[in-house]
């Protein structure tokens, strides 16, 4: 018998198929907003996307933050909140990917506590895997000021209550937590894709891919978990590639996105996530891997590595994308490859002689500390990493 508790985000609305300036009108009619900051990054802050976004905001709109980068450097964060004061919004736009919506998240989190600069804001960071505040505490710290997400790629930030912000002096990702930096709705509109470069999207639907095959093989399960993680699989394994071959196809695209929306449920039944993962914030964080890339990388490698404690949900794996009966790990590998995307550490400018100082990094905590095959210390971790090399 399963027993557990699964947490609902304090997310009000999941809009999917409608152009985004017209689901975002029926928010904004819904908010009764009338001073609406734009949250963004420089490639695509003067695309086609961002303008219509912002011409359909008219008189409301108040202002734009663009200065996001890779990994949402704490710098990056403060800045923005900054400008979101000055602008003294009433609702907050993200369009982006998961760095947008993450730095967003860290933005709204710095007003409601008043931080100013870097210190004040590591201050209120916790420690990753301890996933902070309960996502369903929704009435614990009422807020008014919240974000709608307009997601231009698949890593599914929008859909969790946790945020990773990047200290660049120590190479250390940080995690922050609150109910109600989720966003309140989100806007899947498929043609937002459009602009974004085909290995970012792809990348980011491997991060997608990986919620999804970590949550399958977790030590834990639940119902929810078990349903939409294996619609997700399927959705994902199917769209990927054809997005890849087909790259104005926006079925194809919004199939992804649903699939990337159903990889983020599990988590939300206290579903964790293992070794993957937790190298993954290591790459970030201490080399500045993007986390699709760092997915691309691990996930196949961590399924080789635990293929020993959890063989049967990895044939649901394999079978799932497209080849039963073949080593899930193997399988993921040649789907990465597929895509055109980088398998290998040695790939992304990661030298064989950094391998010791990575897995002397890890601190014993987070997803790694949670892998099926359980990670004895850094010995088995640098283990994984030659291995992924």
């Amino acid at each position: 018998m399963h027993i557990g508790t699964h947490h609902w985000p304090a997310q009000e609305r999941v809009i999917y198929g409608k152009p985004a300036q017209v689901a975002l009108a029926e928010e904004l009619a819904r908010a009764g907003a009338v001073r609406v900051f734009v949250t963004t990054t420089r490639s695509i802050t003067d695309g086609a996307l961002v303008e219509r976004i912002v011409k359909s905001l008219g008189a409301r709109y108040v202002g734009k933050f663009d200065a996001i980068s890779a990994h949402s450097p704490r710098e990056g964060v403060i800045a923005g909140a900054a400008a979101l004061r000055a602008a003294n919004a009433d609702l907050v736009v993200a369009v982006g990917g998961g760095s947008v919506i993450d730095a967003t998240k860290v933005m709204l989190l710095a007003l409601w506590r008043g931080a100013h600069d870097v210190d004040e804001l590591s201050a209120l960071a916790g420690v990753r895997g301890s996933g902070g505040p309960e996502a369903s505490a929704w009435g614990a710290d009422p807020q008014q000021l919240r974000m709608v997400a307009i997601p231009t790629t698949l890593s599914a930030a929008e859909f969790f209550q946790s945020a990773g912000v990047t200290d660049v002096q120590r190479r250390l990702k940080q995690m922050y937590a609150h109910p109600l930096v989720v966003p309140k709705a989100v806007i899947l509109d498929p043609a937002a894709t459009l602009e974004t470069p085909m290995e970012l999207l792809l990348a980011t639907g491997m991060r997608a891919v990986d919620h999804v095959v970590e949550g399958w093989c977790s030590i834990k399960a639940s119902p929810m978990a078990d349903a939409t993680n294996r619609e997700a699989m399927r959705l994902l394994a199917m769209a990927l590639p054809k997005i890849f071959s087909e790259k104005e196809n926006l079925e194809y695209r919004a199939l992804a996105q649903h699939g990337m929306w159903l990889s983020r449920i599990a988590t939300m039944a206290g579903i964790p996530y293992g070794a993957s993962h937790g190298i993954g914030y290591l790459l970030g964080g201490g080399r500045g891997v993007p986390h699709g890339i760092t997915s691309c990388i691990t996930l196949h490698t961590v399924m080789t590595w635990n293929e020993s404690v959890n063989a049967a949900r990895q044939a649901d794996v394999s079978a799932a994308f497209g080849a039963p009966g073949q080593a899930a790990g193997a399988v993921l590998r040649k789907f990465v490859t597929d895509l055109g995307l980088p398998a290998r550490l040695r790939e992304v400018g990661i030298a064989k002689d950094e391998l010791p100082a990575i897995a002397a990094s890890w601190d014993g905590s987070g997803p790694i500390a949670s892998n099926p095959r359980k990670m004895r210390g850094q010995e088995d971790l640098l283990e994984v990493l030659e291995l992924a090399w």
